[in-house]
């Protein structure tokens, strides 16, 4: 599986398509499958390589989701700065999520750092710090797009563990 999604970067890097890049493409694609399957994740598995391969789906939609809401946040700073207002008011915020995954925490965490105008300063458990721009920017941080999306795919993943464990 592993050999399959590097062979298909390989293609789309190189942007043709002729015999000799799929040869060299498929032994590249294998001689690193086998490479990375021996020396640097040994536990990865073709069924967990499958497992990722499923959630993929899921993972696009989130990245599509963070180019979207960090544009809409350029905006937002955007009008900010160019607005008529004269006075900014920083502020540090606290809130607390409902994810349970320390994963999870940490990419919602670095999402609210790559959005324009946030900054996670602090996080412990499922509190966070976040310093804003500006103290209107604090309302997209309770129960963000973010957040939402990564409880759905938390409550995915452990479906899915449930289905593997024979319990």
């Amino acid at each position: 599986m592993l050999a399959v999604a590097l062979f298909f970067l390989w293609i789309v890097f190189n942007g043709r398509f002729t015999w000799e890049l799929v040869a060299f493409g498929v032994v590249i694609a294998v001689v690193l499958s086998w490479f990375t399957q021996k020396f640097v994740a040994p536990d990865l598995t073709l069924r967990k390589q499958w497992g990722v391969a499923k959630r993929l789906p899921g993972y696009l939609r989130f990245a599509w989701l963070l180019v979207k809401e960090i544009v809409l946040a350029n905006f937002a700073v955007m009008r900010m700065i160019l607005s008529d207002r004269d006075i900014v008011v920083p502020k540090l915020a606290v809130f607390k999520t409902a994810l349970k995954t320390r994963p999870a925490r940490v990419v919602l965490a670095d999402c609210i750092t790559l959005t324009p105008g946030t900054i996670t300063v602090h996080l412990a458990d499922d509190e966070y710090l976040v310093h804003c721009l500006d103290e209107s920017l604090e309302e997209g941080l309770h129960d963000s797009a973010f957040e939402r999306r990564l409880i759905k795919m938390e409550e995915s993943w452990a479906q899915e563990e449930g289905q593997h464990d024979p319990a």
